[in-house]
């Protein structure tokens, strides 16, 4: 009786000391920097921390791929924000574990889309899908040319858009020139709203990307301020995708297994000789 007796006048007390809840001034800066209404960059130690490991030369395609994921997802939840949700009747198991009490969830209203640039962007997909595991994702394959053009080498984006937001995923932005025509498709494609999700851009070719596409949202890492004449960001990442999948550069007679219209015209030439030696 005691005990019970001591248990309720704690009760009480705590009961007395009690301070409502209430909202004020969080002291906690943000760990993006916003420039302008749709360009976010990070600042947070963890992710500079994180971008070191990345832009090493002495880390190891292993070691690349993991803090890609890493610093992806950061970027990735900042860059999910601004996604909107709805209420949806869910149950909750009590303590005893018969009792279920109902109680309201949150979904998330919009269709997303991923949308990885090949080959490099395939090391973001994997961090963003842990975010929002019910994203589609469609691949996009471009190469940079010689006088450092995009061609798109392939394109898996369904004939019908049925996407709110798309989610442009590219580890590096040099001259931007690959991402401004990733937008477009998209754009002619039907979707109302693009984010592109970059680790590293140089500073002339988001300037470039913004200017083109003033209503495409970015999220980033880190912004580098020099881009040399061969479209190379610096210090940048080094070839991304090659760090990444652990190859080398593609030698000039290798590229005609490389790109698509040099593939058929060597099988063409080969079906043409292989013919004339029949004859």
């Amino acid at each position: 009786m005691e005990e019970k007796k001591a248990d309720e006048d704690m009760t009480t007390i705590d009961e007395s000391k009690s301070i409502p809840l209430q909202q004020s001034p969080s002291k906690l800066s943000s760990s993006f920097v916003s420039y302008g209404h749709n360009l976010h960059v990070s600042n947070h130690p963890v992710l500079a921390h994180k971008l070191s490991i990345l832009r090493s030369s002495s880390t190891s395609p292993s070691a690349f791929r993991q803090t890609l994921r890493e610093i992806t997802f950061h970027l990735g939840y900042e860059a999910t924000s601004s996604l909107s949700t709805r209420d949806i009747p869910i149950t909750v198991p009590g303590t005893n574990h018969n009792d279920h009490i109902e109680a309201t969830g949150c979904k998330i209203s919009q269709k997303i889309a991923l949308i990885p640039i090949l080959r490099s962007g395939l090391g973001m997909v994997d961090s963003m899908l842990e975010l929002v595991g019910d994203a589609r994702v469609h691949h996009i394959g471009m190469y940079r040319s010689k006088s450092l053009m995009p061609v798109q080498y392939y394109n898996r984006l369904p004939k019908k858009c049925e996407v709110d937001v798309a989610y442009v995923l590219d580890p590096l932005i040099a001259t931007s020139a690959t991402l401004i025509s990733v937008v477009g498709i998209l754009k002619k494609w039907g979707v109302s709203k693009i984010h592109v999700i970059s680790v590293i851009a140089s500073k002339q070719g988001l300037s470039e990307l913004v200017t083109h596409s003033p209503d495409v949202h970015v999220t980033l890492g880190h912004i580098d301020e020099e881009l040399n004449a061969d479209g190379d960001v610096l210090p940048g990442l080094g070839d991304s995708g090659d760090r990444l999948f652990g190859t080398g550069p593609v030698d000039e007679d290798e590229e005609e297994l490389v790109h698509p219209s040099k593939r058929k015209r060597t099988g063409s030439v080969a079906s043409e000789a292989s013919s004339s030696n029949r004859a």
